[in-house]
């Protein structure tokens, strides 16, 4: 084996002169940096849209990109934004963190600019990515234009109707909210876009990039809500119990996640088909795929909903190999890192 190096860098900490880290020239500088200082790998952390706390370990999907890494001055470029618009929002002055309130409330208005002037519908591009994406892309959006309707509230809040997704439930929102479905689809057409020439410029370098897939989903996310068959909850589709690690010598208390647990046994009888496509997905996007708490294959710590922290728990037994055969076969000629 070859002796290799590389760094972990989050996409978010590029520099930017609006507040986050993207899709920037900045990151293809920092590939030819990577290049210079002799290194083989570039790490980075999941690329999925953020949920509370902005964590990119509980994202809204597994499937999704985070739009606050599209790239506002290659939309310039394009002619969808100005410059004159993309300077008079204010993403904050902090060059050291960022601030997430104001990349909300401001980077949105700027990209609803760009889909209203992109006339992306009729682009050959655009039709082809809905195609190979319809697997996840249509639940992602419109779970993301219900919760942007009722203001970001958790889907178990939503009214029964889209909430157990009834067929009156989806047909009316699909309707009622096509418009903003249009701009989340278009959001991902752009990221992925960007991402995937950012990608095929560092593989051009000799740089590979290790992607990062956290071992579970966060409970308000659109895969809990669309395939909610495949995690333990209750039939009020609510967690009874949660993930997390029990006390060790960092934590007298352990760790309370709060992520939903995976129903296995349902997953096996569908052969982890959830799973295979989230693999097979991953391996499309980077060159290695780092899973995160990946022991939670072998055995998972699972610990009453109602606990205030882990210290009450137990371990089960999860898939083992029947899982990594699936991963094995989803990801080709890809490789894994188990954390």
């Amino acid at each position: 084996m070859d002796k290799t190096a590389g760094i972990l860098f989050a996409i978010s900490s590029l520099p930017s002169k609006y507040g986050i880290g993207c899709f920037s020239k900045e990151a293809y500088k920092f590939v030819d940096w990577l290049v210079e200082a002799g290194q083989t790998f570039w790490q980075i952390l999941p690329l999925g849209p953020t949920g509370y706390g902005d964590s990119p370990y509980q994202s809204f999907s597994t499937f999704a990109g985070n739009p606050y890494f599209i790239d506002l001055e290659t939309l310039i470029s394009e002619g969808l934004l100005t410059r004159e618009e993309c300077d008079s929002v204010d993403f904050g002055t902090d060059e050291q963190s960022v601030d997430y309130e104001k990349q909300y409330n401001g980077r949105y208005v700027l990209l609803r600019k760009a889909c209203e002037r992109s006339g992306h519908k009729n682009s050959t591009e655009y039709k082809a990515f809905l195609e190979k994406n319809d697997a996840w892309v249509y639940d992602y959006c419109l779970y993301m234009a219900v919760k942007n309707h009722f203001g970001g509230m958790n889907w178990t809040e939503w009214p029964e109707a889209i909430h157990s997704r009834t067929e009156e439930g989806l047909r009316e929102y699909k309707e009622k909210l096509a418009d903003e479905i249009d701009f989340q689809l278009f959001m991902q057409f752009q990221f992925f876009n960007q991402w995937h020439k950012l990608r095929a410029y560092a593989n051009k370098k000799g740089i590979k990039i290790i992607g990062d897939i956290p071992i579970y989903m966060g409970y308000d996310s659109a895969d809990v809500w669309a395939e909610s068959q495949y995690f333990q909850l209750n039939e009020d589709r609510l967690c009874e119990k949660v993930a997390g690690v029990p006390p060790d010598a960092f934590s007298d208390l352990g760790q309370k996640w709060g992520n939903p647990l995976y129903d296995w046994d349902t997953l096996e009888k569908d052969d982890f088909s959830w799973w295979y496509r989230r693999m097979h997905k991953s391996a499309q996007l980077y060159d290695v795929i780092r899973i995160d708490h990946f022991i939670g294959i072998v055995k998972y710590y699972t610990i009453p909903a109602d606990m205030p922290d882990a210290r009450q728990g137990e371990y089960c037994m999860g898939p083992g190999k029947k899982l990594t055969d699936v991963i094995n076969r989803a990801i080709g000629d890809k490789k894994i890192i188990a954390e």
